[in-house]
């Protein structure tokens, strides 16, 4: 699902070179939950910008799906992210003046998807994250847990192959946190593929994999069983 071979990020001003990656060699197989952890400055936050075609690197390979991201242009790039990657931030960026329904259609008008069609993804997103019976309320009238649980349920709405997840409980309290883990898990055992960057040992022990970046450079501490959906025995095979 995600290839990374020998991927570099350089960032250069007048006067100071920055490496925030360092020829950084990292696989993700489809139905994995990655968890990526390391400290502040070790290059986390770049390696998710990229994986999510937020920010170009500096040299390496880079291969989405099959899909050799080095050299697109912004257009194809958009394109790729929108049609593969789900993203769930930390702080939500769920818009207030508008309900649940309406926050989770915003990223499917860009994909272009008819009224009716926009309309089955919501409420079966909603549906998928316990908030069917909510979708015409604000986010000003839910917890943390319940933005959160709107946030990835934005996500899963576009079908993306890839989710991508920044620290998706920092904001929350420990019961929260937990309530939004065992989703990720559910969502992970129904064949969603997830890479998680997270700062809290506890979940990162739950996922399959805890991939630790130091100096840009990654690691495996970690490596379990891939789950995979009962519905598609042959996956089990793979």
């Amino acid at each position: 699902m995600l290839q990374m071979q020998a991927v570099t990020k350089v960032y250069r001003t007048e006067l100071v070179e920055t490496h925030a990656l360092r020829e950084l060699d990292l696989h993700v197989r489809e139905g994995e939950f990655v968890a990526v952890t390391g400290p502040s400055g070790a290059g986390k936050t770049t390696f998710l910008n990229i994986a999510g075609l937020l920010e170009d690197f500096t040299s390496g390979s880079y291969l989405l799906d099959g899909i050799e991201v080095r050299g697109l242009d912004d257009d194809a790039r958009s394109k790729l992210r929108n049609q593969k990657i789900g993203f769930i931030f930390q702080g939500f960026n769920l818009i207030p003046d508008l309900n649940l329904f309406d926050n989770v259609d915003v990223p499917l008008r860009y994909r272009g998807f008819d009224a009716a069609e926009r309309r089955r993804r919501i409420e079966q997103a909603l549906a998928q994250v316990g908030l069917g019976s909510r979708m015409k309320h604000y986010p000003a009238e839910l917890s943390g847990g319940q933005q959160q649980r709107v946030a990835i349920a934005r996500a899963l709405a576009g079908s993306p192959r890839l989710l991508l997840a920044d620290e998706p409980t920092g904001n929350l309290d420990s019961h929260m946190a937990r309530e939004v883990m065992e989703l990720l898990e559910r969502l992970n055992a129904d064949g969603a593929t997830i890479v998680m960057v997270t700062h809290d040992p506890e979940l990162a022990a739950r996922a399959q994999r805890n991939v630790h970046i130091v100096d840009g450079q990654a690691s495996d501490l970690h490596v379990g069983p891939v789950l995979v959906r009962p519905t598609a025995p042959a996956a089990a095979t793979r």
